[in-house]
């Protein structure tokens, strides 16, 4: 199985822990009558860190579906390479550092994170859409 497919699976796991972190905590502050109701009532703002996870689950989405049509898309396209792997990794591991930060609300370091995943991005898109 090419490396870039195995990113994206361990990216589907990382989308996982936005998700439950997130409801977590989520479930936490409103109680478990909430998470498992409609939830159509109006709520106070969640706590700090659980509105900095929930916003870091967003952003994750944000990028998370551009790393699926990259990744797979060299796949497809035959143009994998130890390059592709590189900024596959560094998107992903960038990714993955990225919620701890957000969520411990730590500035600057968690902006450098996400830098480097959007060049571990760039990376493997260069090669997809390269000749």
């Amino acid at each position: 199985m090419a490396v870039e497919l195995k990113i994206l699976a361990w990216a589907c796991v990382l989308l996982l822990v936005h998700i439950f972190a997130a409801a977590h905590l989520k479930t936490k502050q409103y109680g478990l009558k909430w998470n498992t109701g409609a939830r159509d009532e109006n709520l106070p703002p969640l706590d700090p860190v659980g509105g900095r996870l929930v916003r870091a689950q967003a952003n994750f989405l944000e990028t998370f579906p551009i790393a699926i049509i990259v990744l797979f898309g060299v796949v497809v396209a035959g143009r994998t390479s130890e390059w592709t792997a590189i900024g596959g990794w560094l998107w992903l591991v960038s990714r993955a550092l990225y919620l701890p930060l957000y969520g411990l609300g730590v500035p600057v370091v968690r902006s450098l994170a996400y830098l480097a995943s959007m060049i571990g991005l760039c990376i493997v898109f260069k090669a997809f859409v390269a000749g």
